[in-house]
């Protein structure tokens, strides 16, 4: 299967070692098949992503990083860079707006994939504050800034000139428009998420419930695995 828009570079920007994975891990999978170069930005370490009494955030963080690369190994992926903001206290501010338009100028992509900063409930679930912050984040960077000369210009001194990205791929979002067919890599995807093994205590159960959510019925009544979108066009 192969998704609408074939990018020939893509970043996607996320909160959490793992998020890439469970948001758009088929969409990340499919662009690799085709030869997209991809990188991962994920703005929070992940040190609190544990009830483990003996663990600590700084082993966690570790551990984490470790998981998130061979996960990204799985899918394709070729770059990882990692913000070092605290799990659970991500704050959209200038300094970040700052960080992740110097990413964004510095690898040039003509898509990026990020989660919905408005999305306050998913799946019967509040949605986690990092997701909204970081989808805030990006949206903020994205648009004017990181194709805006007059917004950080601090940046030109370090060669970093501005660059527009004409596709945004809306992640998590209850306001979907389009819908990516993954039935073909579902299992590398799974496959993926599976490498975050701090995170699952329960692989079955998450294999069956990422394949309840993903299951729908496509134009010609068949029964399908998919992501969905919202996809949005800046000039």
């Amino acid at each position: 299967m192969t998704p609408p828009f074939i990018p020939q570079r893509a970043m996607v920007i996320m909160a959490h070692p793992d998020d890439p994975e469970f948001f758009c891990g088929g969409l990340v999978a499919l662009w690799a098949q085709q030869g997209t170069h991809i990188e991962y930005l994920l703005l929070t370490n992940g040190n609190k992503g544990s009830d483990d009494p003996d663990m600590t955030p700084a082993r966690l963080k570790t551990i984490r990083q470790r998981e998130q690369r061979a996960a990204a190994d799985v899918l394709g992926v070729g770059e990882i860079t990692f913000f070092d903001e605290p799990d659970g206290e991500l704050t959209p501010s200038l300094a970040l707006r700052e960080q992740v338009v110097r990413q964004l100028r510095r690898f040039r992509p003509d898509a990026v994939v990020a989660p919905d900063p408005t999305t306050f409930f998913w799946r019967n679930r509040i949605n986690h504050t990092d997701h909204r912050a970081a989808g805030q984040i990006a949206a903020d960077a994205l648009f004017p800034a990181v194709g805006n000369r007059m917004y950080h210009p601090e940046l030109l001194a370090e060669g970093l000139e501005p660059h527009t990205v004409p596709h945004i791929f809306i992640a998590g979002t209850t306001r979907p428009d389009l819908f990516v067919d993954i039935s073909a890599v579902f299992d590398t995807k799974l496959a993926a998420i599976f490498q975050h093994t701090s995170q699952i205590s329960n692989p079955d159960g998450v294999a069956e419930r990422l394949k309840q959510w993903h299951t729908a019925t496509d134009e010609y009544g068949r029964t399908v695995l998919r992501e969905a979108y919202r996809l949005l066009h800046i000039g």
